[in-house]
């Protein structure tokens, strides 16, 4: 008897998302079949429901994910990307990107660009090739997955963002390992601004600057290692203060605003680095000066997903971490079955993340 799976299906109608049952398919070749025990609601899933982005339909969202090895194909890895065992029942959490290694952008360090790419929560169906997001009973994970074990001791609510919010953080602090003594300004005080907080105090910053609209968050981004959090309007200001007028050092926009760009553009010290990360939706036009990046030494750096070692130092900064309250990162839970009060409460500012738990006991378990 052919196994189901529980899934929610988006099929681009904004607004809109419909449970069915979906045949699980047994791995084959390098394949592995997982079932999922947890996913959270990145706000680039609301974006996709919501209308604001477009994604490949009929398709099943969600890629922060975690889950138990159920079967692996023939031909499956059978160690991780620590080179630690994979076993069935292995918990585990996974790249979002799936990549060949040897194509155009494989070859020059964007696997996440890779031309025959498979990306977890954003494939249309195919035949065989449907149970590909975490908002379903079961994920297939295809060759070229970066999976990463993961210690039953961790909380979902810590680790089930490692898959892109953490992971996307490590990958807009790569070539930063080191930041004693230096400024960090960051906007957006959503799941990426609290946890590039905390990353930025674990490397040693002297000033943590968050700013966000929203009085709550500001609150939050103190608890994870903020030394400042601030309305936008007082951005200019607090950063003046806490440098002696010189800018910040590094600037990590993580809202997607225009509104932020601006605002950060003026406080960024001569020869800052300014990383663009939340503009993953179509936003205006901001205004640029290309003479001001040239006189004031200025780099621009855009940063889209990750690549399979973020991943690894995403877990392991988890893993390591226990100054900051990241196991109440996740509000709330709710079943599968209720997906459309996951995504009302997803909406709410205040819900950094919203979970789905899956209660599938498994096909060998």
């Amino acid at each position: 008897m052919t196994v189901q799976s529980l899934a929610a299906v988006f099929e681009g109608v904004p607004g809109k998302i419909h449970l069915q049952q979906i045949a699980v398919p047994s791995p084959q070749g390098a394949e592995i079949l997982v079932r999922v025990e947890s996913c959270t609601l990145c706000g680039s899933d609301l974006h996709s429901i919501e209308g604001r982005r477009r994604v490949p339909v009929p398709t099943i969202l969600g890629h922060e994910i975690v889950g138990r090895i159920e079967k692996f194909g023939p031909n499956a890895p059978r160690h991780d990307a620590r080179c630690r065992p994979l076993e069935v029942g292995s918990r585990v959490v996974w790249g979002i990107v799936a990549s060949c290694g040897g194509c155009y952008y494989c070859q020059r360090g964007l696997p996440q660009k890779c031309e025959c790419s498979v990306k977890y929560g954003h494939e249309a169906f195919r035949p065989g090739y449907e149970l590909l997001g975490g908002l379903a009973e079961f994920c297939l994970l295809t060759p070229g997955t970066t999976i990463v074990t993961i210690s039953e001791d961790l909380a979902a609510e810590t680790i089930s963002p490692s898959s892109c919010a953490t992971a996307t953080v490590c990958n807009a602090f790569d070539g930063r390992s080191d930041l004693t003594g230096q400024t960090v300004c960051i906007t957006g005080a959503g799941m990426l601004g609290q946890t590039a907080a905390s990353v930025a105090v674990s490397r040693g910053a002297a000033h943590v600057i968050v700013a966000d609209p929203d009085e709550y968050r500001r609150s939050q981004a103190c608890r994870f290692g903020a030394t400042h959090a601030v309305a936008p309007a007082d951005l200019q200001k607090t950063v003046a203060e806490a440098t002696e007028g010189r800018g910040a050092d590094l600037a990590i926009e993580l809202s997607g605003s225009p509104a932020a760009f601006e605002e950060t553009w003026p406080v960024l010290r001569l020869g800052a680095q300014f990383v663009l990360v939340g503009a993953v939706f179509p936003v205006p036009a901001v205004p640029l000066l290309m003479e001001q990046v040239v006189r004031r030494n200025i780099t621009i750096r855009g940063v889209h997903n990750y690549s399979g070692r973020h991943l690894v130092e995403a877990v392991e900064f988890l893993e390591t971490q226990s100054s900051h309250p990241f196991s109440e990162m996740v509000s709330q839970w709710f079943e599968l079955s209720d997906i459309e009060l996951a995504l009302q409460a997803a909406k709410n500012p205040s819900n950094l993340r919203v979970g789905i738990r899956s209660l599938q006991s498994g096909l060998h378990r």
